[in-house]
């Protein structure tokens, strides 16, 4: 069976809530303005630096090495608060792995803060492998990043699951049949598309059964 490679943010976590705030946090220190759902929500899905950079950019100021690493820090500090896995989501996988098929996440998010959350939320034990925007020198769109989590798992074959044209695009440029989920940050079209995380097993096994 193919493995399922999750993106985090908007797919397996509704994490912007503890995004926005400590993004917010961060402006507030600058005498910056903060930042609605809305605008927040657009940034998400390139990882932290291109995110705080697209944040000053909104407020008409250049991002500083510095303020990378006070969202970072705030964030980190700060990453469980509101965040909580999206409805059906813990029943899916667990569904998935008892078909079988061997999980993974591949992220932007920094390794660190990624297993740091998955842990606190309870989700850590369903992934074999993590691997964040800073596990390898490649992020996503770039298939070569989740090309490195089919490595880590020794495989050449999987599913992509993610909410982001970057999850899409990344599928794609390895061949790989994706799901897009409809509840996260972004749109765009996969192999599929998944209305609810219940949804998750049976559109897996239907990819499973048209590729043999």
């Amino acid at each position: 069976m193919r493995a399922i490679v999750f993106d985090l943010d908007g797919t397996l976590i509704d994490s912007d809530g503890d995004i926005r705030a400590a993004l917010n946090r961060t402006l507030a220190a600058r005498g910056l303005a903060a930042l609605d759902d809305a605008a927040v929500k657009s940034m998400i899905g390139d990882g932290a630096k291109v995110l705080v950079e697209r944040a000053f950019a909104a407020r008409g100021r250049v991002a500083a090495p510095e303020d990378q690493a006070a969202f970072l820090a705030d964030y980190e500090a700060n990453a469980a608060v509101e965040t909580v896995p999206y409805p059906g989501m813990v029943a899916a996988l667990g569904a998935l792995r008892a078909a079988g098929h061997v999980l993974a996440v591949c992220t932007n998010k920094p390794e660190a803060p990624a297993k740091r959350i998955l842990a606190a939320l309870g989700l850590l034990a369903f992934f074999d492998v993590v691997v964040g925007g800073d596990s390898t020198p490649w992020r996503k769109p770039d298939p070569r990043h989740l090309g490195a989590v089919l490595t880590a798992l020794d495989t050449e074959t999987a599913i992509m699951v993610g909410d982001h044209e970057n999850d899409m695009a990344a599928a794609r440029g390895l061949g790989l049949a994706s799901i897009f989920v409809a509840w996260g940050y972004g749109e765009a079209n996969g192999t599929v598309r998944a209305e609810a995380a219940a949804e998750l097993p049976g559109l897996v096994a239907a990819l499973e059964r048209g590729a043999g």
